[in-house]
């Protein structure tokens, strides 16, 4: 019998679907399942609100039961579970709320966070969780690690030090309980225990989104930009670069992409030619595969520092063009006159690297032998010899 995998509770990115597509493909009944519908119009398995708050608590507790009978793997995804979280009274616009927010946190919240992830430990599940990006940075350790980084750039409250105090409890509950934790950014390997792995985006099947036809730069290239949120991505930098370069008279048009499905966007990829993603995180999104994945090259920051995570190979494949706020002007100067020569081989790389290292049937194989592992170490332990089912 096939393990039964499920991944919830949320589709950040679209990711744990792109995971659960190619583990059936791997002949595991796996599923996804979220709690609230995804605004990009990412695809889900299935959705469990039904957008009253009463109805959805009594949605959780239920799909708690559900999560107990019917897998053998949860794989939790953004370092969250079904629960119900505290929630940050310390946020600006929140003051009035405050009491509230405390007694909620201390009577209902500490209660319910994180507890079916310790119920499921307790009825012999394996459990995996994924980190993808602020469910583990922090933000006083990112000022003093880093001196470029989007927390230099972000409102005074985007992390707080109630917020990085409750990611560290988070983390080392999920590190008491998880049988794996994976991380699909290198910086966050930099918040989470030791045995954490880094793993590849894997919400693009490269089969699905065949590379753009072949044809001449045009005179005037598309280049796009699409920040979820502006100061993170440094989208000031971005668009000082466009306007300085309108003003040397450089030739090209820009387009910048926000609140749109995946569809849209999907839809302004295929007619652009050069994507600019973050210049402050130090590694590239989602965004930047889906870009690549048409054969189109993409522009991003790099942290030098971050890439001794990756494994081995994935450095010297990476085909990103690599730009910072201080250099963003120059690399895209230098790529629209001198280099556009170069676009059509730089496209023909990201491409290739994307089949390579993204690649949802071999991120997903290597989840597979994960999961299998820790089944047959869970059954070894428990002396049984029957099927997934009987754990």
């Amino acid at each position: 019998m096939s393990l039964r995998v499920l991944h919830c509770p949320s589709l950040v990115g679209g990711n744990p679907q792109g995971l659960a597509r190619a583990e059936r493909e791997l002949g595991l009944a796996s599923r996804t399942v979220v709690l609230r519908y995804n605004r990009r119009g990412y695809p889900v398995d299935e959705t469990i609100f039904f957008g009253n708050r009463l109805r959805d608590t009594l949605a959780r507790r239920k799909f708690v039961r559900r999560m107990e009978r019917e897998f053998d793997v949860v794989h939790y995804n953004f370092g969250s579970s079904v629960h119900a979280w505290r929630v940050d009274p310390t946020r600006s616009g929140r003051n009035l709320l405050a009491p509230l927010l405390w007694a909620y946190n201390l009577f209902i919240g500490s209660r319910l966070e994180l507890s079916d992830l310790v119920r499921m430990k307790r009825a012999g599940k394996i459990i995996c969780v994924t980190y993808q990006g602020n469910d583990a940075r922090q933000g006083d350790v990112s000022r003093e690690r880093y001196d470029l980084h989007a927390v230099h750039e972000l409102e005074p409250d985007y992390y707080t030090q109630w917020s990085d105090r409750a990611k560290r409890e988070r983390i080392r509950v999920f590190d008491r309980h998880a049988d794996y934790i994976y991380a699909l950014n290198p910086d966050l390997l930099g918040f989470l225990p030791e045995r954490a792995r880094f793993m590849a985006y894997a919400h693009v099947d490269p089969r699905e989104r065949r590379p753009s036809p072949l044809r001449e730069l045009p005179a005037e290239p598309l280049l796009v930009h699409a920040p979820t949120h502006r100061g993170g991505k440094g989208t000031k930098y971005v668009l000082a670069a466009f306007e300085k370069l309108k003003a040397d008279g450089v030739p090209f048009r820009y387009e910048l992409i926000e609140n749109k499905s995946q569809e849209e966007v999907r839809r302004i990829f295929e007619r652009a030619d050069l994507l600019i993603d973050q210049l402050l995180f130090g590694w590239y999104g989602g965004v930047a595969v889906e870009f690549m994945t048409l054969g189109k090259p993409a522009v991003c920051y790099l942290r030098d520092e971050d890439l001794t995570r990756l494994p081995v190979g994935m450095v010297e494949d990476l085909p990103l063009i690599r730009a910072e706020p201080d250099t963003i002007y120059t690399v895209l100067s230098d790529w629209l006159t001198n280099r556009r020569g170069d676009w059509a081989e730089q496209g023909k790389l990201s491409r290739r690297f994307v089949k390579k290292w993204h690649d949802p049937l071999k991120v997903a194989g290597e989840l597979k032998k994960d999961y299998e592992r820790a089944f047959a170490e869970k059954k070894k332990k428990v002396g049984l010899t029957g099927g997934p089912d009987t754990i």
